[in-house]
């Protein structure tokens, strides 16, 4: 199985999980034109793809769902909130007929020869949800737009070879930024984004000895910067009450231009 990161940010997501057969994107909140070229870069036509699971209604993660589903026509799976806030976001314009499909946290479901595992996600949208795949012994996932995170979702994400875990803002950085501040207590409150801090500690929580990747995500343009967040989520590892040290885990952080490294479990 293959993880990969076409983009990661405040400004746009896309995020690209697959097997040999099976081509899946997490989100399109980026141009057609940029997840044609992420895409490309992996060897994968557009219509090649066998579904777009999307975590949430927001312009982040569906901008350019409108325009790269007229073209190729791909299933969209979401909860039944999401698809709600999908409809009702108009800038999208008339999306192709019977291209929804209704998903449920906490039931799985296959696309192709994975395994999907919608769990539900603490952030300010209609019924956002993070997305475990499996395929035999290979397990990844994708979780960002965290709040906050408890046993639920420790446990969704236990076990896994490969992880994009989001890792926001920096606290100091967004306490002393040019955000107003309402937008301040969403971003730091329990239905906001996951701080570097949390991310670690919540790293701590997931690690085994088969975790053999991790890719923070999410990063905002504003209030964290890639050094930062990486050293941050490595200081907690090494902090906190586990076997391991941050040296020791091989993480690396997703960038919102550039696709990232291609992860193989």
């Amino acid at each position: 199985m293959r993880l990969c990161s076409i983009a990661s940010g405040s400004s746009g997501n896309c995020i690209y999980v697959g097997s040999e057969s099976t081509h899946l994107l997490v989100d399109t909140g980026i141009s057609k034109k940029r997840i044609e070229e992420g895409l490309r870069s992996l060897e994968i036509k557009g219509e090649e793809l066998d579904g777009i699971l999307v975590t949430h209604e927001h312009a982040d993660h569906i901008q350019g769902l409108g325009v790269f589903s007229r073209k190729y026509e791909i299933p969209i799976f979401a909860t039944p909130g999401t698809i709600r806030g999908i409809r009702d976001y108009k800038s999208l314009g008339k999306m192709p007929e019977g291209l929804y499909r209704e998903v449920h946290a906490n039931s799985e479901f296959m696309i192709g020869d994975i395994a999907v595992h919608p769990f539900a996600i603490s952030h300010d949208a209609n019924e956002p949800s993070g997305y475990r795949f499996e395929q035999g012994e290979k397990r990844v996932a994708v979780a960002t737009d965290l709040g906050k995170y408890d046993a639920y979702t420790v446990e969704n994400l236990k076990n896994l070879n490969a992880v994009l875990l989001e890792s926001n803002h920096d606290l100091h950085m967004l306490e002393v930024g040019p955000y107003p501040y309402y937008l301040k207590q969403r971003v730091m409150g329990e239905r906001g984004h996951l701080s570097n801090e949390l991310s670690g500690r919540l790293l701590c929580d997931i690690l085994h000895g088969d975790l053999q990747n991790v890719m923070l995500g999410h990063l905002s343009k504003e209030n964290n910067y890639a050094e930062l967040a990486y050293e941050t989520v490595k200081l907690e590892v090494t902090l906190g009450d586990n076997p391991y040290r941050g040296d020791e885990i091989p993480i690396s952080v997703a960038k919102r231009d550039v696709i990232s490294q291609v992860i193989t479990v």
